[in-house]
C-alpha cells in the first residue's frame, strides 16, 4: 500500500503469461475463485455485483456494485467499485488492473482509487482493503495453477 489516503496500489509478479492472468480477471467463475462471487461480463457498461462478507466497521453490507468502465484485452481492466446505496461508507471508487508482460510471467499493477480520507468508514475500508488486496491478488496465481486453461 502507499501513503496516499485516497489510493491503494499493489504491484505483483505472477509467473503466468498475460493471457492466463487476463482470463482469471475476466472469467466470472475464475474471478469468483480468487475474489468474490459475481455476475461479471466483459462488456463496457455492464453493471454487476460482488457478494462478500459484510464488514460493518467499514460500512460494507456485503454487496458491492460495479460496472465495467474500460478495458484493453490482456492489458487493462477498469471497473467501478461502489458500496450498496444503503451502506454507511458511500464508497464510490475505481479499481484498475494493468498487465505487463515480464519474462515468462506478468507484472500486475492494481490501483484502487477514490477513498475519502475525511470519511471514517472509508478510512477503515481503505485500511482493510489495503491489507486485503495484496493477499487477494496472490489468489490469482492459485486459481491459474489450479487449472485455468487458455483457449477453447
Amino acid at each position: 500500500m502507499n501513503d496516499d489516503p485516497r489510493t491503494i496500489r499493489v504491484d505483483e509478479f505472477l509467473p503466468h503469461p498475460p493471457a492466463k492472468v487476463w482470463r482469471a480477471l475476466t472469467d466470472s467463475a475464475l474471478l469468483a475463485r480468487w475474489l468474490m462471487p459475481n455476475d461479471f461480463e466483459l462488456e463496457i457498461g455492464h453493471t454487476f455485483t460482488f457478494h462478500g462478507t459484510p464488514q460493518p466497521k467499514a460500512g460494507f453490507g456485503g454487496i458491492g456494485h460495479s460496472e465495467v468502465l474500460d478495458f484493453e484485452t490482456e492489458r487493462m481492466l477498469k471497473i467501478s467499485w461502489c458500496a450498496d446505496p444503503d451502506d454507511a461508507s458511500g464508497l464510490d471508487s475505481t479499481v484498475t488492473f494493468v498487465l505487463e508482460s515480464e519474462g515468462a510471467g506478468t507484472r500486475l499493477f492494481l490501483t484502487h482509487d477514490g477513498f475519502d480520507p475525511e470519511d471514517p468508514y472509508q478510512v477503515v475500508g481503505r485500511r482493510f482493503m489495503g491489507g486485503g488486496w495484496p493477499r487477494i491478488v496472490k489468489g490469482i496465481d492459485a486459481a491459474i495453477r489450479d487449472g485455468v486453461q487458455v483457449g477453447p
